[in-house]
């Protein structure tokens, strides 16, 4: 199986940092929503693919712009949400990396199913800043869940803390910032 991890679109967190990154729930911003067209011809999706998309509103825009009038499986899972990376536990989760209401997700996207095998308390509070072996110990059952999945390919709409957490322990590499993915930037690892 292969993951392919990709980065959403640029979002509105990003215009003014530091300050932008106290915006809760922010959008795609133009050039994100160009960004995530992009990805129709970067990585074609058919009917018989699996996205799993963090419950944030920025991944869920640029998933549903990539799939759109593609009536593929689209998950919505707070085990790809954003992470720290390197993990801080003396932080605390800022307001755009803040988990938006099921409700919202339900009603914004009834195309997408979402992922209610996940405690509770990882859908309230993501796995943002998780001490490192809690991390590992759920994202090695993700991935064992993706692999029952029996499929070549799974698609993972994510952040670039997340995606680098996510790299550095299937690969056993140690990473730094300097290897987040550029906004839709993708990779793929197997597993």
């Amino acid at each position: 199986m292969k993951l392919v991890l990709i980065r959403h679109g640029q979002g509105e967190h990003t215009l003014d940092i530091p300050r932008s990154l106290q915006i809760e729930d922010p959008s795609l911003t133009t050039k994100g929503a160009e960004q995530a067209k992009l990805l129709i011809n970067q990585i074609p999706l058919t009917n018989k693919d699996i996205i799993i998309i963090s419950p944030i509103r920025r991944t869920l825009e640029t998933a549903f712009i990539w799939s759109e009038n593609i009536d593929c499986w689209k998950i919505v899972s707070p085990l790809v949400s954003p992470r720290m990376f390197p993990i801080r536990p003396d932080k605390s989760t800022l307001p755009c990396d803040k988990i938006i209401d099921l409700e919202i997700i339900k009603n914004d996207y009834p195309t997408f199913e979402i992922d209610m095998k996940v405690p509770l308390n990882i859908w309230s509070d993501g796995i943002n800043t998780l001490p490192e072996n809690q991390f590992t110990k759920l994202a090695e059952e993700f991935i064992a869940d993706c692999k029952q999945l029996q499929k070549e390919n799974i698609y993972i709409v994510s952040h670039d803390g997340t995606i680098t957490s996510y790299r550095q322990m299937i690969s056993g590499q140690s990473l730094t910032r300097n290897d987040f993915l550029q906004e839709t930037g993708w990779i793929q690892i197997s597993c």
